[in-house]
């Protein structure tokens, strides 16, 4: 997604979920803090949604699933809605919040880099059941894979269209040529 606009002074959990569930905008949640998001690219969504396709199709026959935008994930006093996320904890029930996703992706734009990059990638690493967060240029033929080893973070960065990124969650692997297909790079 796009850059979000702060929008209100501060709120709880509780009153941001009951002001989301009527609002036709979607909006982020930080601390009591509440951002509204922008809308996406086309190139922003044929990326997520080529993730999101290859993931649907990897989490078909197992008990994983893949959501892509609309679904929010929360860490504590923090909820975002990641371009795309799987999910493989049965008990992890809510139909619009998901807490255990075992992989993250966000698809970069000047307005958000630096807060997927920073912000984001500390809230999601604290997450215990994520394996992996994908960081995915939409300017250039880039994706940075941090994958959790243990109690480290290891990271690679892949820029060729022959790539092949190997994830733990689900176990499959993503093509950069996947990733990128009818995406042209000037």
């Amino acid at each position: 997604m796009s850059a979000s606009a702060k929008i209100q002074p501060s709120m709880s959990v509780a009153e941001y979920l009951a002001f989301e569930e009527q609002s036709p905008v979607k909006h982020e949640y930080a601390a009591g803090q509440v951002f509204a998001m922008a809308g996406a690219s086309v190139r922003h969504n044929r990326i997520s949604l080529n993730i999101g396709a290859r993931l649907h199709q990897a989490t078909r026959t197992g008990p994983c699933e893949a959501f892509i935008a609309d679904v929010r994930v929360q860490i504590d006093e923090v909820i975002y809605y990641p371009d795309v996320m799987v999910c493989c904890d049965p008990n992890d029930r809510d139909p619009y919040l998901k807490t255990q996703p075992c992989l993250v992706v966000e698809v970069l734009s000047d307005s958000t880099e630096r807060i997927d990059r920073g912000e984001k990638l500390y809230n999601y690493q604290r997450i215990p059941t994520l394996e992996a967060y994908l960081l995915v240029s939409q300017d250039q033929l880039r994706v940075d894979l941090y994958r959790r080893a243990g109690n480290v973070w290891q990271f690679t960065t892949y820029s060729q269209w022959e790539d092949q990124i190997t994830l733990p969650c689900p176990e499959t692997t993503l093509a950069l040529s996947e990733i990128y297909e009818r995406i042209a790079f000037n």
